[in-house]
């Protein structure tokens, strides 16, 4: 058995999903298990559908219309999403009487995208001599917590997936699975935040003992670094699991974070492979032994990146200062990913600043707290750089050669990554010094 994760691009209109049905045509004595996104776009959508219900006047009209167009194209019964439809308008009328948009309501808007797009998949499916069926994640088991918007899956989910996909679904039949989407235990809708279509086929690659995990996308695989800010950038063959959860975490766009960690639970390799030229071998993704590299592998950056300075004389040889600090960041919910400290101050990073001001007057109460925004950290990925000799030498002198200032550092708290922050302005000039430097220009 394989899983098949298929993402906004590649469902996005009718050509693309028939590309689909071809691709997993060709991997039907594998028993696929297909996972997909929404089409591309179509999440914004519902967002802002919500967001003007809230605001008294809510039309989905024009996303229907496009459901209608894509099924025409596909040559698909009209009616065949009639049930997503009246579902959708339904909540935004609901929305609108109240007049208020909750999380938990947000998630259940943003669902109609998967719903939607598993049931056109299977259908297209079907259509096409592949018998298969469209069914809901939750449906199969997978359970969160009810911390809508980025819910945390439950551990009993991989065991409730394999026993209820066992019991629904027959070998001969193709599950289209919703990504992205599950349910709590009140029975709610949730969300695995942005890009979770890719955790949703981990954990079900997972939960069913797969021998091998596909994200299918619209890149050629793994690259050294983003072909929008590197123009030479090139495909890696192979790389190890921990390579990629730091490229993923650091701004990679290939693949999501939390993909990771349920294949390497099992051993379980990801390939990351393009729709849209589905003969390239794309990136296979394995643990450290069958990967054998080293060395530079591959360059990231992730904007949009705030630094917090936390300065207090009470550090000073005092025990209990940096729990307390960092409850505070928990309290708001707030992810940190890097951290320097010295003898009476800290320094981290934080994506984004939602929250951050609420945190900041909390921990104004006991230190000094100053924020910059309009940071980027570039991040060096590959096994066995923590032991590299020359490797900070060449990384400052091609940013000093650039007149790149490096506002943080991190080495040796992870074999494989070397990150540092630098101001966003530079973002994109250092990565590409840095990709000529590593990898010739």
């Amino acid at each position: 058995m394989i899983v098949m994760k298929f993402g906004g691009t590649s469902v996005a209109e009718a050509a693309r999903i028939r590309d689909v049905v071809e691709i997993v045509r060709g991997r039907r004595s594998r028993q696929p298990v297909v996972v997909v996104s929404a089409q591309g776009g179509v999440t914004n959508a519902l967002i802002e559908l919500a967001e003007s219900a809230v605001r008294g006047s809510a039309d989905p009209a024009p996303l229907r219309e496009r459901f209608v167009g894509l099924l025409a194209d596909l040559q698909l019964p009209a009616d065949l999403l009639r049930d997503e439809i009246d579902e959708l308008a339904a909540l935004l009328q609901g929305i609108t009487l109240v007049g208020d948009l909750t999380t938990r309501s947000l998630d259940r808007m943003m669902s109609f995208g998967e719903r939607c797009s598993a049931r056109v998949v299977a259908a297209a499916l079907d259509a096409a001599g592949i018998s298969a069926i469209g069914v809901m994640s939750y449906d199969l088991g997978l359970l969160t917590d009810s911390h809508y918007g980025r819910a945390e899956v439950l551990p009993e989910s991989y065991e409730t997936i394999a026993q209820r996909f066992a019991e629904r679904v027959s070998p001969d039949v193709v599950a289209v699975v919703t990504g992205f989407v599950a349910r709590d235990e009140a029975g709610f809708i949730t969300t695995l935040g942005r890009g979770g279509s890719d955790f949703t086929a981990a954990i079900f690659g997972s939960a069913l003992g797969a021998h091998e995990i596909e994200i299918w996308t619209d890149v050629d695989g793994v690259m050294t670094s983003d072909p929008r800010i590197v123009a030479d950038a090139r495909r890696l063959e192979r790389m190890s699991f921990s390579e990629a959860a730091e490229l993923a975490y650091y701004g990679a766009k290939v693949i999501h974070p939390a993909t990771i960690h349920p294949a390497v639970r099992h051993d379980i390799p990801i390939r990351v492979l393009n729709t849209l030229r589905p003969d390239q071998p794309g990136t296979q993704i394995v643990n450290a032994e069958t990967a054998a590299t080293t060395g530079v592998r591959s360059i990231a950056s992730k904007a949009d990146i705030t630094l917090v300075h936390v300065t207090s004389l009470r550090m000073l040889l005092q025990h209990g200062f940096m729990a307390r600090l960092f409850e505070v960041f928990e309290r708001h919910r707030i992810v940190i990913d890097m951290i320097s400290t010295s003898e009476v101050s800290v320094s981290l990073t934080t994506e984004g600043d939602t929250d951050l001001a609420a945190a900041a007057e909390e921990l104004g109460g006991f230190a000094e707290v100053r924020v910059e925004s309009d940071k980027a950290i570039l991040c060096l990925v590959g096994e066995g750089l923590r032991d590299a000799p020359d490797l900070l030498d060449r990384i400052f002198g091609t940013l000093r050669t650039e007149s790149i200032p490096v506002r943080m550092v991190s080495v040796g708290a992870s074999r494989v990554n070397v990150s540092m922050l630098v101001d966003r302005t530079d973002e994109h000039r250092a990565v590409r010094s840095l990709h000529a430097e590593f990898f010739g220009a």
